[in-house]
């Protein structure tokens, strides 16, 4: 394999000194040097072949044993330091101090066609930064992670990507529910690629030791390599730089709203620098429309992470963002306007994605009253959002009030009068609105169908390939990886997985809530 490597982020960037790999505070460094565990006997599970393309890496060579050593751990490239990055974080709310990459090993950077991708094994074993963990990751999180963060692309939503999905050959154990019920699993690791992996927490683990030297020196880094637009930095680089962080933050979420994404853990941690969705942990989609969802079930009390909060925590960690930036800036006001802007900006950008999703190209002053309607009445009955809004594109403006097209999104099988009742008028209220739009019915359905996908990766699907999985057979992970490609087409081959959660899979675990085990 033939790749041009770079070495950009560990020569420009401070390393910790220590180079044994010990559970420690790591002071004054971005990162420390790790080597992967070795794997007993690993195994290929799948490459995303549009991924290995991406980095220049030919289908031939993903199926090389040199390929599969590689992205497993067991051999280091030539002339590269693997890595793991030093940040801290607020976890639900509170300071948690160094986190850091606990079962995350960065391997190198790979330049290609212009751009630079930093390589990362996710489930490699153990790192400075592993606390009283064991730095590894088990088969099931590790297919959530693979397909989630190759569908999330596909939909268009900002995210890291997967190159590969394989088998350690080690057992690994893990207490799934944290409910004392330990056992051993199937050990896997992801190699997953991403401009940069850098998070909010980078910036806030110095500033919480009082180290702006080092946040400074990052984030000039920062910007030189991900923001080269904004100049030479300066102060009012840093002020430009955190706006276009806001910017990029909100443009993620506003996506996840659109689609029906729930990260389930918003810890500032967790949330990227360039505004991509990272680390695949507790997530879901929504199945019945609900802002009070939440996948997580260490979030099940609070639902601080709850799909309704994750415009107002994107916010929060922001706010975050801006204390470990301000001994930059050392002035409040514009960090402050920032903020308030994303308010704004919200509230605009929010509007304008549920027209789209409702087909609306021209404004009216009636159509927030239309929106807000229509969400308390989603929510008055289980309505499956994916399967709503994808078969309201059949609506037909001139005929009379189709509350058929939009049946097989109901969980339940009869609704109440009084449901039909409030069905009946907003979709009456629709049929007024659309009159006024100079469109086709055809050419909305169109547009419709562009912004509202008929395939998600629902939780019970992923259980399926999961269980599939764990007795050898990847069949669903292949079906499922080539359905998601194309999550706007009508694919009627797959027509099986446009379909609401069956009753088996709304409880079972795995499908309803998740913890954060790996």
């Amino acid at each position: 394999m033939k790749l041009n490597l770079k070495n950009t982020f560990i020569s420009k960037l401070p390393a910790d000194p220590v180079i044994a790999n010990t559970r420690r505070q790591v002071k004054e460094a971005c990162f420390s040097f790790v080597l992967p565990k070795k794997t007993k006997s690993p195994s290929l599970v799948h490459v995303s072949k549009e991924m290995a393309e991406t980095l220049g890496i030919s289908e031939k060579d993903a199926s090389t044993k040199e390929f599969l050593n590689i992205i497993t751990g067991n051999t280091v490239f030539p002339n590269t330091r693997p890595f793991a990055m030093c940040y801290g974080g607020h976890q639900f709310g509170h300071w948690a101090g160094q986190l850091g990459d606990g079962r995350a090993i960065n391997l190198t950077e790979i330049e290609h066609n212009n751009k630079t991708w930093m390589l990362q094994l996710k489930g490699a074993g153990e790192t400075p930064y592993s606390r009283t963990a064991d730095g590894l990751a088990v088969l099931r999180s590790s297919i959530r992670e693979y397909l989630c963060s190759e569908a999330m692309y596909h939909l268009g939503v900002p995210t890291t990507r997967a190159l590969s999905l394989s088998l350690t050959g080690d057992q690994v154990l893990r207490d799934m529910m944290y409910d004392g019920n330990s056992a051993y699993e199937k050990g896997a690791i992801v190699s997953r690629v991403a401009e940069s992996f850098l998070r909010f927490g980078n910036y806030e683990i110095f500033a919480a030791r009082n180290d702006v030297k080092n946040l400074k020196t990052l984030v000039d880094y920062t910007i030189t390599h991900h923001f080269p637009k904004l100049g030479i930095p300066s102060k009012e680089g840093y002020i430009a730089f955190f706006k276009e962080v806001a910017n990029k933050t909100l443009d993620m979420i506003i996506h996840w709203q659109r689609v029906g994404f729930v990260h389930g853990v918003m810890n500032t941690d967790n949330m990227s620098i360039l505004g991509l969705t990272i680390d695949y942990g507790p997530y879901g989609w929504l199945e019945g429309f609900d802002f009070g969802w939440t996948p997580n079930t260490t979030d099940s009390q609070h639902k601080r992470y709850r799909y309704g909060n994750q415009p107002n925590i994107g916010l929060w960690n922001l706010y975050q963002l801006a204390n470990a930036l301000y001994p930059l800036v050392e002035e409040a006001k514009p960090l402050e306007a920032i903020l308030e802007s994303y308010k704004i900006d919200f509230e605009h950008r929010s509007l304008e994605m549920m027209r789209a999703k409702l087909g609306l190209m021209m404004k009216d002053k009636s159509d927030l009253s239309l929106i807000q309607e229509l969400e308390d009445v989603l929510q008055g009955t289980e309505t499956d959002m994916t399967i709503f809004f994808r078969n309201l594109s059949k609506f037909q403006k001139n005929n009379a009030t189709q509350i058929t097209i939009i049946k097989d999104a109901f969980y339940e099988e009869k609704l109440s009068d009084a449901m039909v009742t409030k069905w009946t008028n907003w979709l009456d209220a629709y049929k007024e609105r659309l009159q006024i739009e100079s469109i086709s019915d055809t050419e909305r359905q169109t547009n419709m169908n562009l912004v509202n996908p008929k395939y998600v990766l629902r939780n019970y699907m992923a259980q399926l390939a999961i269980d599939d999985a764990n007795q050898g057979n990847y069949g669903l992970i292949e079906e499922f990886y080539q359905l998601l490609k194309k999550p706007y087409d009508e694919q009627p081959e797959y027509d099986e997985w446009f379909a609401k959660r069956p009753e088996w899979a709304r409880t079972k675990v795995g499908c309803s809530m998740l913890s954060c085990s790996s």
